[in-house]
């Protein structure tokens, strides 16, 4: 009986410790496919075009809108990566679209915007007027089930891969349009090929700028830069590419300046041209980070996501969700911003307005990543934050929000702006600058607080990234 004992006892451990060392070792699988999301432009469909101001009705289309999915798999666990051609998608549609997805097969799914200035209004803000909704209610309906369509696709195409990162920067590819200058310049990049083989079988880009080079008066519906990003990759590895956006905030844009037509002119914002050139100047940027690229265990998951609550401070939000152009539930404010799911009831101030978001980390073997609900200044990416700061700004001694590269483990790492929602700039909050006298001597703020829900969300923010963290490495 005790030698039977301790044959069974030493099976099973000599069997635990080779279940952990193939969990170690877990093989990774990817899929990657994409779905045409381009609404109908015609004299029966109005679509409002998102980014600026209002009542811009498109008159066609240039190029397609697509969803792109990517799902990885480390054999015990499942995620779904998705980017998506419009300028963002609200957390309740988001939430639609992974209660359409079937529980069991995924442990978790993000879907970033790149934050396309030149499609479809999909949050609502800009329709004919202030007081209309932008949005159409079947065009969001059926993004939903195309999206949860997309992610099945590559889901049921998984394939052995092995992975590799690189990283290759160029300041003079980002604009900053706000005082103080701070970028974060660098493409990162995951390049997966064939384990059979060796062949390049996807490309993940995440690269840091607005894709606004169409500029306000363009009424042609368009990717903008990321479609000919993506196309001169896909050419160049004939592989299927998924682009995510970044640190977006502050605001960062295409530069100005830096390419001329075969006639030596200038191109300038609002000509397609001009978009070709900055998309392809970013696909060699990530070229570079190909070449850069070496080998990374992406292997086993480990996944932190939570809903938080948010304040919404901005005047001109509170009406818009008042006024219902903007659609979201209220949440009641409970002391804790990690207590995000008891309703607002009848007795809740609106000076307490609060929704709910996620902010959510990912690690992925060797690599961090970072899933960020709205558009992230890149000072707290970095941490480069003006020292001293401006007296003139609104709050001057608040304490500096840990930042993203402070709060991630060491190592590679991504960084998913607009993930799973879009609300608004992230800024820090010693650069909040609403009231006068203004920073920097100016006679007016500077463009940015009027698009972000208000001086408290950086450290709401900052802090939950160093929750999910927390959760993930205890």
């Amino acid at each position: 009986m005790c030698k039977l004992r301790d044959v069974s006892l030493a099976t099973a451990t000599l069997c635990c410790i080779m279940g952990l060392v193939a969990s170690a070792c877990a093989d990774l699988q990817i899929g990657i496919s994409r779905i045409d999301i381009t609404p109908t432009v015609d004299r029966d469909h109005v679509v409002y075009i998102a980014g600026y101001g209002w009542n811009r009705k498109a008159t066609g289309v240039h190029d397609p809108l697509y969803a792109r999915s990517i799902v990885l798999s480390d054999g015990q666990k499942r995620i779904a990566l998705v980017s998506v051609d419009v300028v963002g998608l609200q957390y309740p549609l988001v939430q639609r679209i992974r209660a359409a997805i079937p529980k069991h097969d995924f442990d978790y799914v993000m879907i970033s915007s790149s934050h396309n200035h030149e499609g479809p209004d999909t949050i609502g803000i800009w329709g004919p007027n202030p007081f209309r909704r932008g949005t159409d209610g079947e065009y969001l309906s059926s993004l939903v089930q195309k999206i949860v369509e997309c992610v099945r696709i590559a889901n049921e195409s998984l394939t052995d891969v092995t992975a590799s990162y690189g990283s290759a920067s160029d300041e003079s590819l980002i604009r900053d349009s706000r005082k103080p200058i701070v970028k974060d310049a660098t493409l990162r990049l995951l390049r997966f090929q064939s384990g059979s083989d060796d062949k390049v079988v996807g490309l993940l880009v995440q690269w840091n700028s607005h894709p606004e080079a169409l500029g306000p008066d363009n009424t042609l519906i368009t990717a903008d830069f990321p479609h000919a990003t993506i196309r001169q990759l896909e050419e160049k590895y004939n592989c299927p590419v998924v682009y995510f956006s970044g640190a977006v905030g502050g605001l960062m844009a295409p530069p100005r300046g830096l390419f001329r037509d075969e006639n030596g002119e200038l191109l300038k914002e609002g000509d397609f041209t001009y978009a070709e050139a900055y998309g392809i100047a970013v696909a060699k940027l990530a070229e570079e980070a190909v070449q850069a690229a070496s080998p990374i265990e992406l292997t086993p998951f480990a996944i932190s996501a939570s809903p938080i609550a948010i304040h919404v401070k901005n005047p001109l939000y509170r009406a818009a969700a008042v006024a219902r152009v903007v659609k979201r539930d209220r949440v009641k404010w409970m002391g804790d911003f990690d207590k995000a799911n008891v309703p607002v009831d009848k007795d809740t101030l609106r000076d307490e307005m609060c929704v709910q978001t996620e902010v959510g980390y990912l690690k992925l073997g060797q690599l961090s990543a970072a899933c960020i609900p709205g558009e992230i200044y890149p000072e707290l990416v970095y941490g480069r934050f003006q020292d001293p700061p401006d007296p003139n700004a609104d709050f001057p001694n608040a304490p500096l929000e840990k930042h993203v590269t402070q709060i991630l483990p060491d190592g590679p790492w991504l960084l998913f702006g607009l993930a799973n929602d879009e609300i608004g700039y992230i800024i820090p909050k010693r650069q909040w600058d609403r009231s006068p006298p203004f920073a920097y001597g100016r006679k007016k703020s500077q463009y940015g607080e009027i698009n972000s829900c208000g001086s408290n969300i950086a450290p709401i923010i900052m802090e939950a990234l160093e929750r999910r963290v927390a959760e993930v490495d205890k």
